[in-house]
């Protein structure tokens, strides 16, 4: 283990991480920032925070696409990922019709579903325009960051 101490910000942040564990029933968030990744981990009633530098990127390295091929274990090509842990929702309310379904022409921005972290809803808008292939996940579900919510061709 690394013998990094956050700071007052971070660790504020990583209790709030802890929270989201306790809430979703998750066992483990693993998030990345550009100058830093952390795992929050729980097991038999403790919660483990591990925090490191993560490496910087070379200067004349690409940025990533929000929508990206998938490697051979990652995702589906043109899937839409969660930004982050929450309960995934494909309606604006119980019973309403779900924002899209499977062959849906969509524009870019328009809303795909929602994620409610911490009470509070964030819709994921349609990084390009395009007809929806696939949907990954069921209505109320809980999903972690960066899992695969819908594919878009």
């Amino acid at each position: 283990m690394s013998s990094y101490k956050p700071n007052t910000s971070e660790a504020a942040w990583i209790r709030e991480l802890a929270a989201i564990l306790t809430e979703t029933g998750l066992s483990e968030i693993e998030i990345e920032k550009p100058d830093m990744r952390v795992r929050v981990a729980r097991g038999g009633g403790s919660t483990l925070a591990y925090a490191t530098a993560a490496p910087a990127p070379a200067a004349d390295a690409p940025a990533r696409p929000a929508v990206a091929p998938a490697a051979a274990d990652g995702p589906p090509v043109n899937a839409v990922t969660s930004p982050m842990v929450g309960t995934i929702y494909l309606s604006p309310s119980p019973g309403a019709d779900p924002f899209v379904k499977v062959g849906d022409r969509i524009a870019q921005g328009q809303t795909l579903m929602i994620v409610e972290a911490m009470k509070t809803m964030n819709p994921i808008a349609s990084p390009k325009a395009g007809a929806v292939k696939q949907i990954l996940v069921r209505d109320a579900q809980p999903v972690e960051f960066g899992e695969p919510l819908i594919v878009i061709e």
